[in-house]
């Protein structure tokens, strides 16, 4: 599968380690939340956002702008325990 990321996007961590915003999973197919918010299985997920040398997740960054009705404090925390946020790289796929 072809995507397209920055060319300055930090490169792919190992599996297991500690995200670095290289963009590569939600480019590749969308996390469980993604599929409930934009019913859609493969990527790119609409909520990744490029941000301060990075990609990040829209929803956790900018939740207003994807779940306008649910408040910022909740919202921070559900999203970042549905996308694993913290729990290191989960992406399987390599970067050419």
């Amino acid at each position: 599968m072809k995507v397209e990321l920055r060319a300055e996007a930090p490169g792919k961590p190992e599996f297991g380690a500690p995200c670095n915003g290289c963009g590569l999973c939600c480019a590749v197919e969308t996390c469980p939340l993604g599929l409930v918010l934009f019913r859609r299985r493969k990527g790119p997920c609409p909520a990744l956002m490029w941000r301060d040398g990075r990609y990040v997740c829209g929803v956790l960054d900018a939740p207003g702008c994807f779940v306008p009705l649910l408040p910022r404090r909740w919202a921070a925390r559900l999203v970042a325990r549905w996308i694993a946020a913290g729990k290191g790289c989960d992406c399987r796929y390599q970067a050419e």
